[in-house]
């Protein structure tokens, strides 16, 4: 579907859709949009077809932080998914124009999402505009470079994972949701499962910079120790950032237990992200 509703490379302007494609057809765990047409799934979706949008609006959300996140102005990125960033292929200007054209074309896509009995399309772009947003995606990356060669709280730390991480996983298991028109309860128990997963895959993603190498992860291991980032090893240890991770898996996995069977590919996905090596 994303190839079929992002404008072909021979698309005027040539340079800003070849740009756009180069990163979101990177490859990647595309974990976000099986998290969608997942939740979709478990609260008892018709056609999961009808979920694609919601489905690759949050992904083509996600590689635009990508592409801004790899920026020299931001965390300063030369690697991504094991190739060149966009920024070292396109040069800066173009990479921040792709990551707002993808930015901007999640919300083309979800107007192609068809309303519920409880959902209009202003509550699917609401939901993911508030995700995306200064509250969340961009807040959390605002207070990640405030932290920068600081020693912060782990407080400090769980805002900056639940704005950068967590909030878009969270998204995503509730538009995916909505797309099924689930009940504001089973809203409320899906964010709970994502808000303990997303700090969970965050936990990880920082152990897995300090033991895997660049080949392993697809991107720069070690990077944000080098920028003086505060991270759960740095903060905890590894030892402990294991125990945590272990916790916050747990802890989702528990969320899930008021929906029962029908909620087991949540629990597949957060378990096989627990044991994840890249």
């Amino acid at each position: 579907m994303l190839n079929l509703w992002l404008p072909k490379e021979s698309a005027k302007p040539i340079t800003i859709h070849r740009a756009m494609r180069y990163s979101i057809f990177a490859g990647g765990k595309r974990m976000r949009p099986i998290l969608c047409l997942a939740s979709a799934r478990t609260c008892g979706i018709r056609r999961v077809a009808d979920a694609l949008p919601a489905a690759c609006a949050v992904e083509c959300v996600h590689t635009y932080s990508l592409i801004h996140d790899d920026l020299p102005c931001m965390d300063d990125d030369d690697l991504r998914r094991g190739r060149p960033t966009s920024h070292k292929v396109f040069g800066e200007g173009i990479a921040v124009l792709a990551g707002d054209a993808l930015l901007t074309v999640a919300f083309e896509m979800l107007a192609r999402m068809k309303p519920t009995a409880r959902y209009a399309a202003a509550d699917y772009v609401a939901e993911l505009a508030r995700a995306a947003g200064s509250r969340f995606l961009v807040g959390g990356q605002v207070a990640d470079l405030e932290g920068e060669g600081k020693k912060i709280s782990p407080g400090d730390l769980r805002f900056i994972h639940r704005g950068k991480t967590a909030a878009m996983i969270i998204t995503s298991l509730k538009l995916g949701a909505m797309a099924a028109n689930a009940t504001p309860r089973t809203l409320r128990i899906l964010e709970e499962f994502g808000d303990s997963l997303g700090l969970a895959f965050q936990v990880i993603d920082d152990i897995l910079d300090v033991t895997q190498t660049s080949d392993e992860l697809g991107k720069s291991a070690g990077k944000d120790a080098r920028a003086g980032k505060m991270t759960y090893p740095a903060l905890l240890g590894l030892e402990a950032s294991k125990k945590e991770a272990a916790r916050l898996t747990e802890k989702a996995l528990a969320s899930l237990s008021s929906l029962g069977e029908r909620a087991l590919p949540l629990r597949t996905l957060a378990e096989k992200l627990l044991r994840r090596t890249s």
